[in-house]
Order: C-alpha cells, then structure tokens, then sequence
C-alpha cells in the first residue's frame, strides 16, 4: 500500500490552465473522495495520478516514488471507469485473468485471486457469462474485480456509478465501501455527486475551476465549509443565504425585509467592526418549523410558503422572507399549504457567517 502526495501540480492544454498548483495529501489506507462539478478538473487530476495525462507542472507521488514522469502501467494502479471498459468478446472471468496473465502471473496465482475477488464481489456465478449477459451493476461489479485481483498500491476510481440507476448506485457505493474497508487499499475515487462523497469517504477534497477550496473529513465540511461555494455544494437541500450587513457592533444582521441578532460566539469572530457586508448561511434542519424547539438562542422569522416538495418522509418547504427564500423540513402530515403565512425560528447556534467580498468564511 502507499501515499499518494502531489506537490504545486498543474495541468495546461495550451494556454487553458485546468489544474492550478495543487498540493494534497492521501494517507496510506485512506479513501478519499474527489468531488466538485462537471469541469473542475476532478477526473484530470484523477488521469494525473495514473498517468494518463502528462503532469504539466509540480510533483506527485506514490509512497516514496516520484512518478510525474513514469509509465502508467510502473505505477502500480489499477483504475475503474465510468465505462466499464469490460472486454465484449471475453468471458467474466478471462476479463479478471487478463491483466495478471499480462504480467505473466502463475496460473495457480490467477485461480486463487480470481476466485477470491469473485467470492468478494458476488460474481462467483457469472464468471463463464459474456459482459453483455449481465446488468450494469454486475458488469460494474466485474470492473472493481479486475483491478482487486491485481492486488495495487492504489485504487482509482474515476465515477464509476454514473451509469447505474439511483438504487444500484446506494447498492454499489455500499459495496465499494466494504471492499476499500476489506483490503485497505489507498483509494481515489471521483464523483459529482455530494451524497457519494460524504457518504463514501474518510475524507473530501472539494475542487471548482481547478483550485482546492477545502479538505476534511465530511462532518468537518459540513459543519465548517471553508467559503460561500463549500456551503453551497455540500448538503441536500443546500444551506439557505442571507445577505445582508454586520450593524451595531456586529450585534445585528440586517438584511433588509428583517433582522436577527447575531450570536455571541460569531460576533466575536466578526472583530465587532462597523457596518461589514456579510453573507449569512443557515442549513435547512437548522430552519425550525412552528411547533418545534431550538437547541439554543433562536431569531423568529415571518414567511410564506411558496413551494412544498413532498418526499414521503418530509416534506420540503420554501418559503419567502422579503427578497430572502428560505427552505426548512417539516413533518409531511403538518405540510403548511401554499400561500400560507409560518412563523419559523432561526437557530442561531448553528448560524454561518463568510465575509461578502473574499466569500471566505469568518473565522
């Protein structure tokens, strides 16, 4: 097994820079997750690190090797596409053998593996099938095996559930997870979707427009995003924005239609300066309906309702506050109709504050 460190990398096509003087650590054993939106450079770091794209500045390594310049297949990888990039014409288990008998493998070696990798994954049965015989979880499945049997120092993954529909994604995010804990492989795993990455890895690295905006493990991102486009992207439904300025002493925030007392605790990170433009975040569980209590201080807030998203369990209310919409989770059997007027409570405990020009968050 093995780290994987890159120090200042940078990828340029031309004069487009796509990746910009990256560093990040990824302990031995780790699972971590590459997340951010389409075009922010994720799968081309991913493609960096296995040697598929030319590093065009910076050093990367894996353990001790610096490997900016060294062959893909002396890398020791082995990486799961998108795609599955399963051979047709083979069979489920000639697709596992193929790259340890590349690599001249004995052949009782390349029973043992495929057998074990095939008991792991559930597949046992389908080895003598063709990749066109099977459903895309199982040919999923398959991929995953033939980088296992190769036993690497890394595992990459560059979003492999893409193509699965949304229950076999929860099924094989399961899985995955539970082979990354069974073998204890180093792994880098790429995906668009937040739900993935928080639910999948020991920690996050979140990228937009190719910069790094944070990493942590997703308690920690989620608590304490690091800038305005952190708390935007990690959580579902996404934290509510209130902008608005920091006015007597950096005691209130006033946002115009309304304004709520800023707690003691986020005052003192404020510096208690005059008159500061500020961008106020509030998650949705911490939008309290009527009815319910907060765990501490909290601001009471008139709005009415405009949209209600019924998810079985909850509903999902958004709902209007002078130029400000707030969404909040309630009880479906308690949904407010449209139109209606709530009175719903801020808990200021939880309340996030990012300085309106850097978008950083004040700390």
């Amino acid at each position: 097994m093995a780290a994987v460190r890159l120090r200042g990398v940078a990828k340029r096509f031309g004069e487009t820079s796509v990746i910009e003087k990256l560093d990040l650590d990824v302990e031995d054993h780790e699972f971590m997750v590459l997340v951010g939106p389409s075009g922010c450079g994720k799968s081309t770091l991913l493609r960096m690190i296995a040697g598929l794209e030319d590093v065009s500045a910076g050093e990367l390594f894996i353990g001790d090797k610096e490997v900016s310049r060294i062959a893909p297949k002396d890398r020791d990888i082995a990486m799961v596409f998108q795609s599955y990039a399963l051979y047709p014409h083979m069979t489920v288990r000639e697709n596992l053998e193929f790259g340890l008998k590349i690599r001249k493998t004995p052949s009782a070696e390349v029973d043992r593996l495929v057998a074990e990798a095939a008991e792991v994954l559930g597949i046992t049965q389908f080895l003598e099938r063709k990749p066109k015989q099977l459903s895309g979880g199982q040919r999923q499945r398959v991929a995953v095996g033939r980088a296992i049997v190769r036993k690497p120092a890394v595992f990459l993954f560059d979003e492999p559930l893409s193509n699965l529909d949304a229950k076999l994604r929860v099924q094989m995010r399961a899985e995955i997870k539970r082979i990354q804990q069974r073998f204890q492989t180093t792994s880098i795993y790429v995906t668009h979707d937040q739900v993935e990455a928080m639910t999948m890895g020991h920690r996050i690295a979140i990228l937009n427009a190719g910069k790094l905006q944070q990493v942590g493990t997703p308690l920690e991102v989620y608590e304490r995003p690091a800038n305005l486009f952190v708390a935007a992207f990690v959580g579902t439904p996404p934290m509510n924005f209130v902008r608005g300025k920091l006015v007597d002493g950096g005691a209130r925030l006033d946002a115009g239609a309304f304004s709520i007392p800023v707690p003691a605790a986020a005052r003192a990170r404020t510096g208690g300066s005059g008159p500061r433009p500020v961008v106020a975040g509030i998650r949705p569980e911490n939008v309290v309906p009527p009815g319910r209590e907060t765990r501490g201080e909290a601001a009471p807030l008139a709005a009415v309702v405009e949209i209600v998203e019924t998810l079985g369990d909850e509903v999902v209310v958004h709902a209007r506050a002078g130029e400000h919409v707030l969404v909040y989770k309630d009880d479906p059997h308690r949904a407010p109709e449209i139109g209606a007027r709530v009175n719903m409570n801020l808990d200021l405990a939880s309340l996030h504050l990012f300085d309106a020009e850097t978008e950083l968050r004040i700390t």
